[in-house]
């Protein structure tokens, strides 16, 4: 039986894939920080990540963090040589090579040490999950005005159709850097969270703010967007429908109201 390991198979995206990949009839070893008997810190390495590794087939490597992912992979394929691994499927980011954002300037550096591991790789890029999306509005609408980047667009994707496509590429032969996947619409980041605050029951009056800097430049002009790969088909109000159901709008005194 071909066994395979998903780091970070505790998160959004590796919990789907985990998932999807027992009910192919796989192997599958689950790899983070808390979770035994695979409880491994990829940033610090060592033994049990060794002993994580030994035997198994395909890595599909889902675990991220804000600091110390470049280190994560160096020890993750330093260990998956040493154990003979066939198959190193990652996961990364459009727009990585286009966005001068410090967290996409990371994940550009972990896709050249997959593509110069020695290892059989395989590079999947996808736009923002709507989960995230979702989080980011929870985060800007707790101000009684919801302040945006101006100009800016997105394209959010459902995060199962993203695991769907990783579980497909691990049960292939090695592919090297694949066609994006982005979801089924590029959108104003306002029309975003409009529907947002309608399906969350919030009222916000919502703000358009020029900022500045690179970075806000390269989402600005689209670095992130992939119009031509938009062949995601959950909608971000799909999303929301399965979030919060209906909508609600809340009174002052915390009750929804239908």
């Amino acid at each position: 039986m071909t066994t395979i390991l998903v780091t970070g198979g505790t998160g959004t995206l590796g919990r789907l894939v985990a998932e999807r990949l027992r009910a192919d009839g796989y192997e599958v070893r689950v790899l983070s920080r808390h979770t035994q008997p695979y409880a491994v810190d990829l940033r610090e390495g060592g033994g049990a990540l060794d002993a994580a590794v030994t035997g198994v087939d395909t890595i599909v490597h889902c675990a991220s963090a804000q600091k110390g992912d470049e280190q994560a992979a160096a020890n993750l394929i330093r260990a998956a040589r040493g154990a003979g691994v066939r198959h190193l499927v990652h996961i990364s980011i459009v727009g990585v090579d286009r966005v001068p954002l410090r967290y996409y300037k990371s994940k550009l550096a972990v896709e050249r040490l997959v593509e110069e591991s020695g290892l059989g790789w395989t590079v999947l890029r996808a736009t923002q999950f709507h989960d995230l999306l979702v989080m980011v509005l929870q985060g800007l609408s707790k101000l009684p005005v919801l302040f945006l980047p101006a100009g800016v667009r997105d394209q959010p994707v459902e995060v199962a159709e993203v695991a769907d496509r990783l579980v497909e590429l691990a049960a292939g032969a090695p592919a090297g850097r694949v066609e994006d996947l982005g979801g089924p619409e590029v959108r104003t980041f306002e029309s975003l969270a409009r529907a947002y605050l309608k399906a969350s029951g919030r009222r916000r009056a919502v703000v358009n703010v020029p900022l500045w800097g690179a970075a806000y430049r390269g989402f600005r002009s689209g670095g992130h967007l992939t119009p031509q790969r938009a062949v995601g088909t959950g909608t971000f109000e799909e999303h929301l429908v399965g979030r919060f159901g209906g909508g609600q709008v809340r009174t002052g005194s915390g009750r929804p109201q239908a």
